[in-house]
């Protein structure tokens, strides 16, 4: 009798331990982010309210191979979104050797793509936007250089990533403003929807956004 009571024990107390060593280490979700989680003065005033639903808008831009890129270039991938301008001195360049440990770590892999928009589209010509993907070693294909319309890619900024400032956006001319030196990196996955943001000029966030580059592809 004895020894079946201590067997039903250790059965109780080993299977829940069991259950926990087998069962996946990290069960948590990424959040997706909409409007309403964003810091109001980094929203449109138009979006302010919308709890759910909020997906990456529709765009059409031109890369460094002067190839037209729109939004099914991401259609059903995971991707990382990134501001900037080619002639910046300060965090650009940090930002971007760290965007080249992304793209290093899903060399190859057609279901990620990395998108950088630049907000000085005047100097950031398709010519000036080669030379800068060619000393960032920029696979063509995976990592976009985009420029276009000044006032598309700050819609796009505004009302879609929540990167910058919508006062700021009335300043179209002010190539100094705070938003040209935004450090956000942007996760956004298959269903466009936005996942996290991470500061593109610290190593250890970098490399958590490529950890849940990796989570989304297995979602």
């Amino acid at each position: 009798m004895k020894r079946i009571l201590f067997l039903i024990a250790l059965f109780a107390v080993c299977v829940p331990i069991g259950y926990f060593l087998m069962k996946p280490k990290n069960q948590d979700v990424l959040p997706v982010i909409n409007p309403i989680d964003v810091q109001e003065e980094m929203v449109d005033p138009e979006l302010l309210r919308i709890g759910q639903g909020h997906t990456i808008g529709n765009f059409s831009f031109q890369n460094q191979d002067n190839k037209t890129i729109t939004q099914k270039e991401i259609e059903g991938k995971v991707f990382v979104a990134e501001y900037f301008f080619t002639t910046c001195q300060s965090i650009c360049p940090i930002m971007n050797d760290q965007m080249q440990r992304v793209q290093k770590e899903f060399k190859g892999n057609s279901k990620v793509k990395i998108l950088s928009f630049t907000v000085d589209p005047e100097v950031d010509t398709v010519e000036q936007m080669k030379l800068y993907a060619k000393k960032h070693n920029v696979i063509s294909g995976q990592w976009h250089f985009l420029t276009g319309k000044k006032e598309d890619l700050y819609s796009l900024a505004r009302k879609s990533f929540f990167v910058l400032k919508p006062a700021e956006a009335q300043n179209q001319g002010d190539a100094g403003s705070d938003f040209i030196h935004t450090n956000n990196f942007v996760l956004v996955d298959q269903q466009k929807r936005i996942r996290g943001y991470y500061d593109g000029t610290s190593q250890k966030e970098v490399t958590e956004l490529i950890t849940d580059i990796s989570r989304l592809l297995e979602e």
